[in-house]
């Protein structure tokens, strides 16, 4: 049965949309090779002739979440490792502090490896004291597996501001889930943040 957070992470579905046929890479850049505004597409999506990246066949994701980070007007980044071993757990244990009204944006480097990967999105439960104070989906797009020409993925989200006040003030708690197009998660996980009213 699922829970009320699994319901609440669910990704919102666009009416009469449904995921393309699957296609390999190969499949992909050999399609109609003579029409310029396809191959004008696949260039888009960053199919191209560059050597894959070598992949061990025994790890099948497909993508692979490598650091996330918090990037805040005037200050440092403050970047999570999600390679190091404790990384998951230290997210949710140590949380972020944020000055009220500050201007921030998490930024993600991951990696994709096998097929292209259809529609990642990003989503994200706040709660404060047990109540949900907002919910976020933000569109990713779609990969194929990292080249030597690019062998990392950089995605800079939606700039945000914490909110200010003393009521506002306090600790907050978060699950957050990458998912892709046919609905596989690639990676949840539970953080927390505090809003103060000055930089600890």
């Amino acid at each position: 049965m699922a829970s009320q957070a699994d319901d609440d992470l669910t990704a919102s579905k666009t009416e009469g949309y449904k995921a393309g046929e699957k296609k390999t890479v190969e499949e992909y850049a050999k399609l109609d090779q003579n029409d310029e505004s396809l191959n004008r597409w696949k260039a888009s999506l960053g199919i191209s002739n560059s050597p894959a990246l070598p992949v061990d066949p025994s790890d099948k994701r497909r993508c692979i979440i490598r650091s996330l980070a918090l990037e805040v007007e005037g200050r440092p980044d403050i970047t999570i490792d999600l390679t190091a071993p404790g990384s998951l757990e230290a997210l949710r244990t140590k949380p972020f502090t944020i000055k009220e009204g500050a201007k921030f944006r998490m930024k993600a480097n991951f990696k994709v490896q096998h097929d292209v990967l259809s529609g990642l999105k990003y989503l994200q439960l706040v709660k404060r004291k047990g109540i949900r104070v907002s919910k976020d989906e933000e569109m990713i797009g779609s990969y194929p597996p990292n080249t030597e020409e690019k062998p990392i993925y950089e995605k800079k989200f939606a700039q945000d501001e914490a909110p200010s006040g003393m009521v506002a003030r306090g600790h907050y708690e978060a699950i957050s889930k990458f998912v892709d197009d046919d609905s596989q998660e690639h990676l949840k996980f539970e953080w927390s943040f505090d809003i103060t009213k000055e930089w600890k």
